[in-house]
């Protein structure tokens, strides 16, 4: 399509007295690969093509989408969509098309669709080998490569145009280790926004490895504790809990509808003035990262949490219109079947000054927190209850032994307000956050940081629970 198709597609979605209109084309070709009982499984390669229009009237919108991406099929489309306003008949001009100038570029080195499967296969190989070889007791390893190639093509009626070529490869592998009737999991993932060169940084062997031997130290666990106890997150966690129990909360449309229970809060203090959360799509390589988010906007980096204090929400164009206000390039969807929403993209705590080994020396009795699980949040009151997949007692400003079956139980801004040491170390976990039945790559991250007191509960062996994130 050119922008003189385009142009006509926008017309007619406006022609029934939409207030905006909005075409998004996507081809995307994926590679996946995946590992069981010692060899290749499966290997998968598509390509889907397809496109969605969106109109916006008042406060409403409606979404149609096709794979028939012809200009006679899109005109239909458009005209589908935009009967949904029945407003006015409307003879919009011909729109004056812009690019916006991204912030950031995401040069990729290696193509994956230039490497070939065998060279794919290897490293899913090399996982699947160094996970075995870590203990006996590793019954099943579990690989999945994938590799996603995105090209959009994004045109409003406000005359944003911009064309866009995405990447992002990653790798996870999950363990699973038995002796006598205990049975144990461990899981390990990387991702990030680039090409082949993925594996320059990331060694499929040492995430294989990491994966088993989680899965052999939780055989050897301790029954968890219950009860209120100080409770040290260490950075190698990632910010799981920042992305459920806060990030969430701040998306505007949740806000909007009175369904976070940070809404009408701006200005005031949410957290620990030890705290700031920052929403980030302009890191490099971060599998949240991106030039511009699924409405044409382009990324930024937004502060959400300054000290404590709430600054601001994450919106998409409706959002943001609904207020008078600019995106803050937070609109995003899982494709072309689907509409945007507001979204998070790579969101962490602001890493603070002290030793993270320091941290867990101020710490007489309590739970360090390695890795966590899945968990449950509702975003209205803020409470969450997570599974702790690799948790440690600590005794006396020393770690002591694991523990399995450990649940963390709170709420999102009573935790925030609790939290009472931060770490100058930083880490990353990767994942798919769903909502409204859509998944897009986000990243989370944050330091080393100590809550003051958590309820912690323990059976030794946790329910799994669903998950708005889901580690990939």
């Amino acid at each position: 399509m050119d922008k003189k198709e385009i142009n006509e597609i926008l017309k007619v979605a406006l022609r029934h007295g939409a207030d905006f209109a909005e075409l998004f084309w996507e081809h995307k070709e994926t590679t996946a690969i995946g590992c069981e009982e010692n060899r290749i499984e499966r290997i998968l390669s598509g390509i889907d093509e397809g496109a969605g229009i969106r109109v916006i009237y008042d406060s409403s919108s409606s979404y149609a989408y096709t794979n028939d991406v012809t200009t006679k099929r899109l005109l239909e489309v458009a005209e589908l969509a935009g009967k949904a306003a029945q407003k006015r008949e409307r003879f919009p001009e011909s729109i004056s098309f812009y690019t916006p100038k991204a912030a950031l570029e995401f040069p990729v080195k290696i193509p994956p669709q230039d490497v070939k499967i065998e060279a794919k296969t290897k490293k899913v190989l090399a996982a699947n080998n160094a996970a075995r070889q870590v203990d006996k007791r590793i019954r099943q390893v579990s690989v999945g490569y994938q590799d996603v190639r995105q090209n959009v093509t994004i045109a409003n009626s406000e005359g944003v145009f911009v064309e866009d070529l995405r990447t992002r490869t990653r790798l996870s592998v999950n363990a699973v280790a038995t002796e006598n009737s205990i049975v144990q999991t461990g899981y390990n993932s990387a991702g990030g926004v680039m090409g082949f060169e993925f594996f320059d940084e990331n060694d499929p062997e040492t995430i294989g490895e990491n994966a088993a031997k989680r899965a052999v130290l939780m055989l050897s666990a301790q029954n968890a504790p219950t009860g209120r106890m100080p409770v040290v997150m260490a950075s190698l966690a990632g910010g799981t809990m920042i992305h459920e129990a806060c990030g969430h909360g701040l998306e505007a449309d949740l806000v909007q509808k009175k369904l976070s229970v940070y809404a009408n809060k701006i200005g005031e203090q949410v957290a620990s003035q030890l705290v700031t959360v920052i929403d980030d799509g302009l890191i490099p390589g971060k599998y949240g990262s991106f030039r511009y988010d699924d409405e044409g906007c382009p990324a930024q980096k937004t502060t959400l949490i300054e000290k404590g204090i709430l600054k601001e929400y994450m919106y998409d164009y409706q959002t943001a219109t609904h207020e008078n206000r600019k995106s803050t390039g937070n609109g995003r969807r899982e494709s072309y079947h689907s509409r945007p929403l507001p979204r998070m993209r790579n969101t962490y705590i602001v890493p603070g000054t002290m030793n993270a080994d320091g941290i867990v020396k101020e710490v007489k009795d309590g739970l360090l927190v390695m890795a966590m699980g899945g968990g449950q949040v509702n975003t209205t009151t803020g409470d969450y209850v997570f599974d702790v997949a690799e948790g440690y007692i600590i005794k006396d400003g020393e770690v002591q032994y694991p523990v399995r079956g450990a649940t963390l139980t709170g709420n999102g801004p009573e935790t925030l307000q609790l939290v009472e040491m931060i770490g100058s170390d930083f880490g990353y976990a990767i994942g798919v956050c769903g909502k409204a039945g859509q998944g897009v790559p986000v990243a989370d991250a944050q330091p080393t940081i100590a809550v003051k007191e958590l309820i912690v509960g323990g059976r030794g062996d946790s329910q799994k629970r669903d998950t708005k994130i889901r580690r990939l």
